[in-house]
C-alpha cells in the first residue's frame, strides 16, 4: 500500500512552519548520529520548536538544503567510549544499568533487539506458567486436593481478576512513567506467585493412593475408612487463587507497557513484527508448558517413594509442582536485566517524527485533546482519557471482539487437555503433550504470521480490521467440526449394563450378579480394561480374584475376572490396569480442524492488537491497551474458564464419591462435551465476526494528506510530518 514518504534517509522533511534551533550542531562528520545520544562533552541534539528532536541528516531537498546546525569542535567527533553516558534531549540518562552502575558492556544490550529478547523470555515464562503448567496440571490438582471443575475454573480466572484490578492503575501511570521499572517489578511479582502456587505440595501430608492390589480385587480387604482430612484439602484452592492473583498482577505491565515500549522504540513499519515475535514467545510458552508439564506428570508427586500404580491409573498424581518452582526462580532472575533499561532507548525519538497518525477521527474533534504534551500526566486527566476512548467506536468494538476471542481461548486452553483426555481415552500427561503439539505450530505460527502479514502488505488500520474479520470467519467455519465426536469407551455400569444392554433411565448401576459377592466400594476408582474391550470401575467390579505383573508394559494384569465375557476369546476373563485404548476413526479429522481453529484464532491476535494501537492517539496507547485488557478479561478471560468448567461438569457421567460427598469427575459423556463446545464456539465466533464488521464500518481514518500542522500528534505532541511532492510516487520508508 502506498504511504506518504517521510524518510530521513532518502528525502528530507519540508516544513511549512518556522523552526527554532537552540544549540549548535555537529559538522558533516557527525551527520546522521542518532538523536538523543550525545557523543562526548560537546554532543547535543537538535529540536523542533515543539520540543521534538529531529535528525541531524542533511536534506537533499532544495527548500531544506541548509544544514540544521553548525559544526562542533573537531576534537568532539569521537566514538562512544566506556563511561560515556547516553543523554536524551530532555537531559534524562539513557544508559543501561542500575543506578550509578552502568558498565559499558551492558550498552550492547541497550537496543530494541535487546529489549525484545528479555521481554520475550518474560512472556515465555508467563505463558509457560499461567497458560501451560496450570492448564496441564488442572486434573492432577483436582484429584490431589478434591476440587470440582468449577473450582479449578475459578483458580484459572483469578489471574484475570487480578489483571482487571491492576490494569487501570498500571496502564495509566505506567504509560507515563518509567516502563522498564514497572515491567521488571511485575516479572518479579509473577515469580513470587509461581513459588506460592507450588507451596501446598510442601505443606500437605504425603499423597496416599490406595492401589487396587490392596483393596481392589474381589474378596480382598475392602475397608476404606472415610478421612475427614481429605475433604479439608479443598481449602488449598485459596492458596492457588492467591498465587494466580500474583501472576495476574505481575503480568499486567507485560502485555500493556511492554507492547507500547516496543512500539515506541522501533519504526512504525517494523512494530507489528516486533510485537508478533513478542507474542509468539508468549504462545510458545504455553506449548512448552504443556510438553514439559506432561513430562513432569509422569513422575509421581512424592518423588523417591515407591508406588505400584502407573500414570494411566486415575488415582495417579504426577509431580505437578516442579514446573512452578523452576518458572518462579527463572522469573526472579529475568526481572534483574529488565529493571536496568532506561525509560527510552537511545535514538528512539527519531521514529516519532516518522510516525503517521491513523487515530480514529471524532466528529467533535475531541481527539485533538490527547495531542497536548501535558495530557495524561495527572489523575485529573483520567476521566477525560476514559471518555475519549469510550467515544471511539472502533476501539470499543475491537475490545468486544477481543473479549469474545478471549473467552474461547481461556476456556479451551484450560480444559482443552481434558477434552482430548476424554475424547481419545488418554492419560492426563498424554493429553497435555498432545495439546502442546497442537498449540506449538498453530498458536505460535498463527501469532507470528499475523504480524508478518501486516508488515508484508503494509496494511493500514482499515485493512488490518478486514484481515481480522477474514480470520474470524475462517475459524467460525472450522468450528463446525465439533458436530462430530469420538464415542465413549464402553464402561460396565456407567455407559451400559454389564450384559451390554442400555442403562435404565441413564442411572449408574455398578453392581451385578458377577460381583455381588465381592463387596466392592465405590470410593475405590481404579479402571481396568477387560479382554472383551469393556472398561470396569475397578478390578473388584470386574470380579477379578488375583493380580500379576505384566512385564511387557509394566501394567498389572488381573485374572479370574467373573464379569469379563469369557465367550469372546479362549483364555479370557482377564483385565489390564488402566483405560481401554480408543480406536476412534474420527481422531485425525478432529485434530486437523482443531488445528485450523487454533491457527486462525491466533492469526487475528496481532493484527487486532496493531489496529488497537493505531486507532487511538499515541499518548493514549498504553492506557488504551489497559482498558482493552480490562474489557477482554472482564467479559472473556474471567467468565471463560468458569463457564466452560460448568458446562463440562454438566457432561459428567461418573462423579467421585468421597464418603457421600461429590468430588471431581471421573468419566465424561463425549457427545455432550462436544455439543457444549460447539454451541459456545458458534455463539462467540458469530459475536466476534459481528464486532469486527461494525468496527470496520465505523472506522473514520484521518485525511490521507495531513498537513504538517495537524493535531493528530505523535507521542510528544508533534504533528505527523509528511512530505508533499506530487511529482514523485509515494513510497513507504523501509
Amino acid at each position: 500500500m502506498a504511504m506518504p514518504q517521510n524518510s530521513t534517509r532518502e528525502n528530507g522533511f519540508c516544513f511549512t512552519q518556522p523552526l527554532d534551533f537552540s544549540c549548535p550542531c555537529p559538522g558533516p562528520g557527525e551527520a546522521g548520529r542518532p538523536v538523543g545520544a550525545a557523543g562526548g562533552r560537546g554532543g547535543c541534539s537538535t529540536a523542533l520548536s515543539n520540543g521534538i528532536a529531529s535528525s541531524g541528516a542533511r536534506s537533499p531537498s532544495d527548500s531544506c538544503a541548509e544544514p540544521l546546525c553548525t559544526p562542533a569542535p573537531a576534537e568532539e567527533e569521537t566514538p562512544f567510549q566506556e563511561g560515556i553516558k547516553y543523554v536524551s534531549a530532555e537531559g534524562e540518562e539513557l544508559a543501561c544499568g542500575w543506578g550509578e552502575f552502568t558498565p559499558g558492556c551492558l550498552q550492547l544490550c541497550n537496543t530494541s533487539k535487546g529489549v525484545l529478547f528479555f521481554l520475550c523470555v518474560a512472556s515465555f515464562l508467563q505463558g509457560m506458567t499461567v497458560n501451560g503448567f496450570i492448564n496441564t496440571v488442572i486434573t492432577s490438582i483436582e484429584r490431589r486436593f478434591d476440587l470440582r471443575s468449577y473450582q479449578s475454573g475459578l483458580i484459572a480466572s483469578s489471574y484475570d481478576i487480578a489483571a482487571c484490578v491492576c490494569l487501570t492503575f498500571v496502564s495509566y501511570f505506567g504509560g507515563n512513567g518509567h516502563k522498564p521499572r514497572w515491567l521488571g517489578w511485575g516479572v518479579l511479582v509473577m515469580g513470587l506467585g509461581s513459588l506460592l502456587f507450588a507451596l501446598p505440595h510442601f505443606t500437605t501430608g504425603q499423597y496416599e493412593a490406595r492401589s487396587a492390589a490392596e483393596v481392589g480385587v474381589c474378596g480382598g480387604n475392602q475397608s476404606l475408612p472415610c478421612s475427614q482430612a481429605a475433604s479439608s484439602l479443598s481449602g488449598y484452592r485459596f492458596v492457588f487463587m492467591l498465587g494466580q492473583f500474583l501472576h495476574g498482577m505481575g503480568a499486567t505491565p507485560l502485555y500493556t507497557l511492554g507492547v507500547t515500549y516496543l512500539d515506541e522504540n522501533v519504526k512504525t513499519n517494523y512494530s507489528p513484527v516486533y510485537i508478533a515475535v513478542f507474542y509468539t514467545a508468549a504462545i510458545l510458552g504455553p506449548a512448552a508448558g504443556y510438553l514439559v508439564g506432561g513430562m513432569f506428570l509422569n513422575i509421581y508427586t512424592e518423588i523417591g517413594r515407591e508406588i505400584d500404580i502407573a500414570p494411566e491409573n486415575t488415582l495417579w498424581v504426577g509431580a505437578w509442582w516442579i514446573g512452578f518452582l523452576g518458572a518462579g526462580a527463572a522469573s526472579l532472575l529475568i526481572s534483574i536485566p529488565i529493571l536496568g533499561y532506561p525509560q527510552r532507548l537511545p535514538g528512539s525519538q527519531r521514529y516519532i517524527v516518522m510516525r503517521v497518525s491513523e487515530a480514529h477521527q471524532l466528529k467533535d474533534g475531541s481527539h485533538k485533546k490527547a495531542s497536548d504534551p501535558d495530557f495524561g500526566k495527572t489523575v485529573k486527566d483520567l476521566p477525560r482519557s476514559v471518555l475519549l476512548l469510550l467515544k471511539n467506536p472502533t476501539f470499543i468494538f475491537l475490545c468486544l471482539a477481543g473479549a469474545t476471542e478471549a473467552t474461547l481461548i481461556a476456556g479451551m486452553s484450560t480444559f482443552g487437555p481434558k477434552f482430548l483426555e476424554s475424547q481419545f481415552s488418554l492419560s492426563a500427561s498424554e493429553a497435555a503433550t498432545f495439546f502442546g503439539y497442537l498449540v506449538v505450530p498453530a498458536g505460535g505460527g498463527g501469532t507470528f504470521l499475523g504480524g508478518f502479514l501486516v508488515n508484508k502488505f503494509k496494511l493500514r488500520c482499515s485493512g488490518i480490521i478486514k484481515l481480522c474479520l477474514l480470520c474470524t470467519v475462517s475459524s467460525l467455519l472450522a468450528i463446525f467440526i465439533f458436530f462430530i465426536h469420538c464415542p465413549n469407551m464402553p464402561m460396565a455400569g456407567v455407559t451400559q449394563m454389564y450384559d451390554g444392554s442400555a442403562l435404565p433411565g441413564g442411572h449408574l448401576n455398578l453392581t451385578a450378579a458377577c460381583n455381588a459377592q465381592c463387596g466392592c466400594l465405590q470410593e475405590t476408582y481404579s479402571p481396568v480394561c477387560g479382554t472383551d474391550g469393556i472398561m470396569y470401575y475397578s478390578p473388584c467390579h470386574a470380579g477379578c480374584k488375583r493380580v500379576t505383573g505384566n512385564l511387557r508394559n509394566g501394567r498389572k494384569v488381573y485374572h479370574e475376572c467373573s464379569c469379563v465375557d469369557k465367550a469372546l476369546l479362549p483364555g479370557s476373563g482377564k483385565a489390564e490396569a488402566g483405560k481401554c485404548t480408543s480406536a476412534c476413526a474420527k481422531k485425525p479429522l478432529l485434530l486437523c480442524f482443531m488445528f485450523v481453529v487454533i491457527l486462525f484464532t491466533f492469526l487475528s491476535s496481532i493484527p487486532a492488537l496493531t489496529a488497537t494501537l493505531r486507532c487511538v492517539s499515541d499518548r493514549q496507547r498504553s492506557f488504551a491497551l489497559g482498558i482493552q485488557w480490562i474489557v477482554v478479561r472482564t467479559l472473556g478471560g474471567i467468565p471463560g474458564p468458569i463457564a466452560f468448567g460448568s458446562m463440562i461438569d454438566k457432561s459428567c457421567l461418573l462423579w467421585q464419591d468421597q464418603c457421600g460427598e461429590q468430588g471431581s469427575c471421573y468419566v465424561y459423556q463425549n457427545s455432550a462435551m462436544s455439543r457444549y463446545t460447539l454451541v459456545a464456539g458458534l455463539v462467540y465466533k458469530v459475536l466476534g465476526t459481528t464486532f469486527f464488521v461494525v468496527a470496520c464500518l465505523l472506522y473514520k481514518p484521518p485525511p490521507l494528506e495531513s498537513a504538517p500542522g495537524s493535531s493528530d500528534a505523535s507521542e510528544n505532541g508533534t504533528s505527523d510530518l509528511q512530505e508533499h511532492k506530487p511529482s514523485l510516487p509515494a513510497e513507504e520508508d523501509m
